[in-house]
This record gives C-alpha cells, structure tokens and sequence, in this order.
C-alpha cells in the first residue's frame, strides 16, 4: 500500500543500511583509484582522512589556533549572524504582508522579482554595496534567504482560516491581539519548517563568498585544498558541514516539537 507506515526499528534499521551502503562504496571506490595510483589523493583513503583530520586539528605555528577552530569561528559567526538578520526581516515583511493588504501590494512585485536573482551571481554587487568584510557575507546570506522565505510566510499568513479571525474579533479580541496570538501560533510551525529548508541554500551562498573572496573559514579552507588536490581535508570539511545542517535541522524540529504540539497532533 502506498505510504504505508512502518515500525520505528524497521525504519532505523533501513537508515543504518542506507549509510553502510554509501560508506561501502566510498571505500570500494578509494580502493579502485589507488590500485591505480597508490599516491592519489583526489580519493583518499580512511588512512589519508584520518591524516587529513589531524592536519585540520594541529594547532597552527602563526597563531597557535587549528585551522577548524578558527575556520569554525569565522564562518559559524558570518552564519549565524546573517541566517537571524534574514529570517526577522522576512518574518516581519510576510507577517505584514499576509495581514495587511497595502503592505501586500506594496511588498509582492519587488520581492517576487528579487527571489529570482541568484545571490551567487551578484557577488559583484555586495562588493560594492557593503565591501569585503563580515557584512558582505552577512547581506549575501540574508538577501538570498529573505525574499523566499517571506513569501513562505506570507503565504502560511493568507492560508490562515478568516472564521478564527472573526471568532477572534467576536471575542473582543484587538488588531494586535489577534496577529500575536491567533495568527502567530498559526504560522509559528510553518515559519520553522521553512527556516530548516533554507539552512542549506544559507551555508551554500556563504561557502561560495567565502571561496571567492574569504581569507579564513570553511569555504577558504576547501578551496585551498582543492587546489592543492588535498580531498583528505576537504572530505572531513565536507562531513562538518553536513553534519552541522543536520544538527540544525533536527533541533528546529525539536524545537517545533515543543513549541507546537498541537501542530504535532494534527500532522500526525
């Protein structure tokens, strides 16, 4: 039967297969390559990755710092910092937006326009606008984020049912009264659902400044290892970035999960 559920053991049994699988074949894969070439490092070895991770953790002579801490800092700040700026303008535009109608008008041709322009081939246009520092990477992010994502909202604002909104309003409820209480908790849940779905796009546009114009952090660092054909370093940067969307995602729908519980029941 189509989508029929399956029993949570099943389930993570199918997962683990699912990443045996994938390492199985990375392995084969490297073994293959160095059959014909015990030197290579376009595919390294588990031997090579576990050197690579070393390399990345030994303290550096300059500064005393290993290149992931300080690769860590530099892009988890320029992240962070940009991922808040785009999701509050975009909560602010797709709330007024969905609630007020001349905000609408206003807002949706420009928005709609701007969400068609890749962040990556305006890099020029950051440079000039905002320069070369830690705001280049943060306007990147937040313009690549913020007119999807408040579109999203806007959106999430429009499906709100209008019957709540006069039951709302029967019961002496004010203007602001019924946006934070009832039509706030009604977009909460889809607000964090987006905000996971733009966690990867975020980290893309943030690694592509960082391999153009960026002098430290993840995506300097595998830039210059892939000049250097260096994939042992490269692969371990890779699985970091990986695994930190992952870590992302799975706390906003922890975070969901508590905040929303009524949203939880009705999924389920």
């Amino acid at each position: 039967m189509i989508r029929r559920p399956i029993n949570s053991s099943t389930a993570v049994i199918l997962g683990i297969l699912s990443l045996a699988v994938l390492l199985g074949s990375y392995t084969w894969m490297a073994h293959r390559q160095h059959l014909t070439n015990p030197d290579d490092t376009t595919i390294p070895t588990w031997t090579q990755i576990k050197k690579g991770v070393g390399d990345a953790f030994k303290p550096d002579d300059w500064n005393n710092e290993s290149w992931i801490a300080s690769d860590a800092k530099a892009t988890g700040a320029r992240f962070f910092l940009g991922l808040a700026v785009g999701v509050m303008g975009a909560f602010g535009i797709g709330m007024l937006m969905g609630c007020f109608t001349p905000v609408e008008a206003f807002c949706y041709p420009p928005l709609s326009l701007l969400a068609k322009i890749p962040p990556t081939g305006a890099l020029g246009v950051f440079f000039v606008l905002v320069g070369m520092d830690t705001s280049m990477f943060v306007t990147m992010i937040a313009f690549g984020i913020l007119p999807t994502l408040a579109l999203t909202i806007f959106l999430a604002v429009k499906e709100f049912p209008e019957e709540l909104q006069f039951k709302a309003y029967t019961l002496g409820a004010s203007h602001s009264e019924v946006v934070w209480t009832v039509i706030f908790r009604f977009v909460l849940p889809k607000l964090l659902d987006a905000v996971r779905l733009v966690i990867g796009p975020a980290l893309v546009y943030l690694i592509a400044a960082e391999m153009v114009v960026g002098d430290v952090g993840f995506g300097y660092r595998i830039r210059l290892q892939s000049k250097l054909l260096d994939m042992s370093v490269v692969y371990p940067y890779l699985a970091i970035l990986a695994a930190f969307g992952f870590t992302m995602d799975f706390g906003l729908r922890r975070l969901r999960r508590k905040l929303c519980p009524w949203f939880e029941k009705h999924q389920g």
